[in-house]
């Protein structure tokens, strides 16, 4: 590993970091306020989670009523009762929920799937627990009526991880009254201080059909764990030894068909959990297993730059809040980013992305022959550190990888950190980096307001490379649910910065973001909210300083609904310089591609958006306009069939009708999913995916069976076909079947 110089260091950036470091005790805070508290009862015969709520010991517990409506009203009282119950004992954390309707028949309860998202189809219960009481991270729990678990993990206050999960149990019913919810969290699946008796926590429940949410504490419409009570009364919790171990064989036969071959292989693996201290974790795994992992959405780039896909298997997503930096990237719940830039623009300069461990560059899996993980907290350190040996794969020598992530909480709400990486799982040169950040946040200023704000700098080292290897990036934001929003970065990329580790989606540029906007809820008995704004987006090369691409993102309108449909229209207005020339379409007789070029010009986006809880929802969105010299129109749609909990269809459908001077083509993306849930513990998945570019279908078809938590079966398989010709025959190239089944002893 290269030594690192971080004496280049840019002082502007680190005059900024600084500055806001040192206002961190000066800002307005808004005055103190009461802070709501409960007292969690222990009890010496837990209940029986079955979502009756029948037993008596229930009675023991502080009843939790006083809440209060989030949306649409705020802090308006609910237009249900809901109590909630907490019990506790050596093992575990119960929690209990009457959950008031004066319309049961039309409560939404359509999913049966554990671990899928429920926040958009269902009536919900929601816990948020942050046990080192930080209030910069947590876990978050989720039930329906069904008794259905999705679990997400808070990587900071403002993004989350929706893909983790861990072991608990939940149960819940329907009756004349409403529904019922009882979870049950062992002290095993959390990390926490056992000297510690006091936790953050918090309740949500949402009502679908009249888009309603209520809290039991919130600040200016947004609950987290920065905005939340306290539970107290923890003593004398049982983590046992804090040993998990998690056996598993996979048994896969593949088949070729061009050219013919087949083969067989069985492969045992192990993977190892042991709790240190109760709040640090190491992880084990030999002969790593991803055969069961669920298959990546398809997408068809109609860009100059490449895609990004993210992270969907567990051993990587265990503890992965622990290696984020800088709050780089995110999207969807949670996070409020700017929709100016792609994506892949934002997670651009990340210094590590698990994606690129036990995947080839074309993203075909290679093997870990073995490696381990050190995550957790020790005092107000936060640790994450990584060590993996991968398998060789085509023109790459067996690998040691590391990554080492540590941060401190520093001021009220914030964290300075460091983070290492070594080694580059796709190719055989030396690759490092190193980086630090200042995340900064304050969720208290007058008015509810909150404040986020991330300076972060890094160096790369790789092999054969010297100069011009920085990355640095700046970001502020006010990210308020009500009145004025807004935010301004700045993100710089050298044209030598390599994160073997991590993600670039193009070097030597500048990236600046700026966007503003304004929420107003709105008092009608239909509308409940409109939301006005502008996001825009400029990408310049930093040499010279001539533009790459910008786009500004006028959000004309965003109106939701109180049985939360949506209506939005959106006008872009787009900058693109072009050097070299790219294809968008080929086949056996043409390529259609973009030549090189100065591009202006502008489209238009209406969506519409049937709530998802419905028996039939949908979401259509019309694009049109000019597109490199060019026009664009196109519809990319989506369908939903909930005909009952037992029985889900989705279909989704992209199209694109796109003229250029070089010749028109038409692109299609077409996605169709079937869940039949036999029971609440075995679920039969169906996706096919087909586009009309690479012209290959995609089937994944995979039964899961869960005995319960911690207790796993599948059957997987796989196959996809070709049309080589793009005749409309298709041809199978390749398919697997897979068997797996794991098993979680836990001591």
């Amino acid at each position: 590993m290269r030594t690192i110089d971080l004496s280049s260091q840019n002082p502007i950036l680190l005059s900024l970091a600084a500055s806001i470091a040192a206002a961190g005790g000066a800002h307005a805070q808004e005055p103190a306020e009461p802070t709501k508290t409960v007292r969690v009862m222990r009890v010496e015969t837990p209940p029986v989670i079955d979502g009756v709520l029948d037993e008596s010991v229930w009675g023991e517990a502080q009843a939790i009523t006083d809440f209060h409506q989030v949306r649409p009203g705020d802090g308006t009282p609910p237009s249900e009762r809901t109590e909630v119950y907490l019990l506790y004992d050596d093992d575990a954390l119960y929690v209990g929920a009457r959950l008031g309707d004066s319309e049961p028949d039309q409560i939404a309860a359509n999913t049966m799937r554990h671990g899928v998202g429920i926040g958009r189809t269902d009536d919900r219960l929601v816990l948020i627990l942050d046990p080192f009481n930080t209030r910069r991270g947590g876990y978050r729990f989720e039930t329906n009526a069904n008794g259905v678990r999705h679990e997400m993990l808070y990587q900071n206050v403002s993004q989350i991880n929706i893909n983790w999960d861990t072991i608990w149990e939940a149960a819940g019913s329907i009756d004349e009254n409403g529904w019922l919810a009882e979870m049950a969290i062992p002290f095993k699946s959390l990390a926490f201080d056992p000297q510690e008796d006091t936790w953050g926590f918090n309740f949500t429940r949402s009502i679908r059909r009249r888009g309603e949410e209520m809290a039991w504490v919130s600040r200016n419409r947004s609950y987290n764990p920065s905005i939340a009570g306290l539970a107290t009364g923890f003593e004398g919790m049982d983590q046992g030894l804090g040993l998990d171990i998690v056996p598993s064989i996979a048994v896969t036969e593949q088949k070729l068909y061009a050219p013919s071959g087949s083969s067989s292989e069985t492969n045992p693996s192990l993977d190892v959990y042991y709790r240190l201290t109760p709040s640090l974790n190491a992880a084990l795994t030999i002969n790593t297993d991803f055969s069961a992992t669920e298959v990546d959405d398809r997408q068809v780039n109609l860009t100059r730059f490449g895609l990004f896909f993210p992270e969907r298997r567990d051993f990587f997503l265990n503890d992965a809040d622990l290696f984020e930096f800088g709050r780089i990237g995110g999207s969807g719940f949670g996070s409020v980013f700017n929709q100016a830039g792609s994506r892949p623009d934002r997670e651009s300069g990340r210094p590590f992305f698990s994606r690129r461990v036990g995947l080839s560059a074309a993203g075909a899996p290679v093997d870990l022959d073995y490696g381990g993980k050190l995550s957790g907290r020790v005092g107000r350190f936060n640790i994450g550190t990584l060590a993996i040996r991968q398998d060789a794969s085509p023109g790459v020598d067996p690998t040691d990888l590391f990554v080492g992530r540590v941060s401190a909480n520093v001021l009220a709400e914030s964290t300075v950190g460091l983070i290492v990486t070594d080694g580059d799982p796709r190719s055989n040169l030396d690759n490092s980096v190193v980086g630090v950040d200042f995340r900064y946040l304050n969720s208290r200023l007058p008015g509810g307001r909150a404040l986020e704000a991330d300076a972060w700098l890094q160096r790369s080292s790789t092999q054969g490379q010297s100069g011009n290897d920085m990355a640095r990036g700046l970001i502020l934001r006010s990210p308020n649910n009500t009145g004025w929003r807004g935010g301004l970065g700045i993100k710089e990329i050298e044209a030598n910065f390599n994160p073997a580790l991590g993600f670039v989606n193009r070097a030597g540029v500048r990236d600046v973001t700026v966007d503003a906007g304004y929420t107003r809820f709105l008092d009608s008995d239909f509308w409940q909210r409109i939301f006005v704004g502008v996001d825009a987006s400029r990408v310049s090369l930093l040499e010279g300083g001539a533009l790459d691409s910008e786009a500004v993102r006028f959000r004309v309108f965003e109106l939701d609904t109180n049985s939360s449909d949506n209506v939005e229209y959106h006008y872009i207005a787009r900058k693109e310089v072009v050097t070299e020339e790219f294809i968008l379409y080929e086949d056996s007789s043409r390529q259609v591609g973009v030549s090189p070029g100065r591009y202006s010009y502008g489209e238009h986006v209406l969506s519409f958006e049937a709530g998802q809880h419905r028996t039939f929802s949908g979401e259509l969105d019309f694009q049109w306009g000019d597109f490199f010299g060019g026009t664009r129109d196109g519809v990319v749609g989506s369908f939903a069939w909930r005909q009952s909990p037992k029985f889900n269809l989705s279909l989704s459908y992209e199209w694109n009708d796109i003229e250029l001077p070089d010749g028109r083509f038409i692109s299609r993306l077409l996605g169709l999913t079937t869940e039949f849930a036999f029971s609440s513990r075995l679920f039969w998945v169906n996706l096919i995916q087909y586009d009309n570019i690479s012209e290959e279908m995609g089937i994944n078809s995979r039964l899961q069976w869960i005995p319960r938590a911690g207790q796993e079966g599948f059957i997987v398989l796989n196959h996809n076909l070709q049309d080589f010709d793009k005749d409309n025959s298709f041809k199978s190239t390749e398919a697997d079947l897979s068997l797996k089944f794991s098993y979680t002893f836990r001591y």
